[in-house]
C-alpha cells in the first residue's frame, strides 16, 4: 500500500480483474505522401514546357538539321533531274508543227481517204442464166405451170416444174442456196409478188419458188 494520495485513475470497480492504468494504443503513423507527389508533379510540368517552348525558342538537338538537309539534297537532285527533260520542250514544238502542217498539206493521203470498213461489199447482180424450179404446193392444179411460164417469158431459164412433194406449205417461199444467189431472189419476189425469202441449201437449183396456200 503507498502513501500517495488517491486520484481518477484509482477508481476502478472493487470487482475488476483490471489492474494497473490502461491507456488505448494509438495505430502507428503512415508517411506522408503528398510531398512525394507534389515533387513529381513539378518535375513533369517543368519536363513538359521544355518539350513544347524550347524548340520554339530555337533550341534544336544535334540530329535535327538533318532531315532539312537531306530534304535540300532530294530538292537539288530532282531540280537537276528536272531541268533536262524541260529543255526537249521547247525543241518539240517544231516537229509537231512540221508533222501538223505536213498533215494539213496532204489532204488525199491514203488515211484520210480509207473507207469506215475495211471492205465493201458489192451486191450481187442478177443473173437470169441460173435456173429456176418451180413446186406447186397446192391443191390449184396447173399452178407451177402457169407461174413457169411467167418466169420464162421474162427472160429466166426455167428448171424443175413439178408438184411440192415436201412438208404441207403454209405461204408461198423463194428459197436461195446462198448470198449471192439472194439477188435473184429478190428479182423473182418482186416479179411473183412472193415477199417471204429463206436461204437453204435443200434444192438442185440455185433459186426454188415453192408456191403456198391462197397464191393467184
Amino acid at each position: 500500500m503507498t502513501n500517495f494520495a488517491r486520484d481518477e485513475f484509482d477508481r476502478v470497480p472493487e470487482d475488476s480483474s483490471r489492474q494497473g492504468v490502461h491507456r488505448v494504443v494509438s495505430a502507428p503513423s503512415r508517411p506522408k505522401l503528398w510531398p512525394i507527389l507534389s515533387v513529381g508533379i513539378g518535375a513533369l510540368a517543368v519536363g513538359l514546357v521544355a518539350f513544347l517552348l524550347l524548340p520554339q525558342l530555337g533550341f534544336q538537338t544535334a540530329t535535327s538539321p538533318q532531315p532539312a538537309a537531306a530534304a535540300g539534297t532530294s530538292i537539288s537532285t530532282s531540280t537537276a533531274s528536272a531541268s533536262p527533260t524541260a529543255r526537249p520542250s521547247g525543241s518539240a514544238a517544231p516537229s509537231a508543227t512540221a508533222s501538223a502542217s505536213a498533215s494539213a498539206s496532204d489532204p488525199a493521203s491514203p488515211s484520210a481517204l480509207e473507207p469506215a470498213t475495211s471492205e465493201t461489199i458489192v451486191p450481187a447482180a442478177v443473173d437470169k442464166s441460173q435456173p429456176v424450179a418451180i413446186f406447186n404446193g397446192t391443191l390449184t392444179s396447173g399452178l407451177a405451170g402457169r407461174v413457169g411460164a411467167t418466169v420464162k417469158s421474162d427472160g429466166w431459164v426455167l428448171g424443175e416444174v413439178a408438184n411440192w412433194q415436201g412438208a404441207p406449205q403454209q405461204q408461198s417461199v423463194i428459197f436461195y442456196s446462198d448470198a449471192a444467189h439472194r439477188a435473184n431472189a429478190e428479182a423473182l419476189s418482186a416479179l411473183l409478188n412472193i415477199p417471204t425469202l429463206v436461204e437453204s441449201a435443200d434444192f438442185p437449183t440455185p433459186v426454188a419458188v415453192v408456191l403456198g396456200p391462197g397464191y393467184e
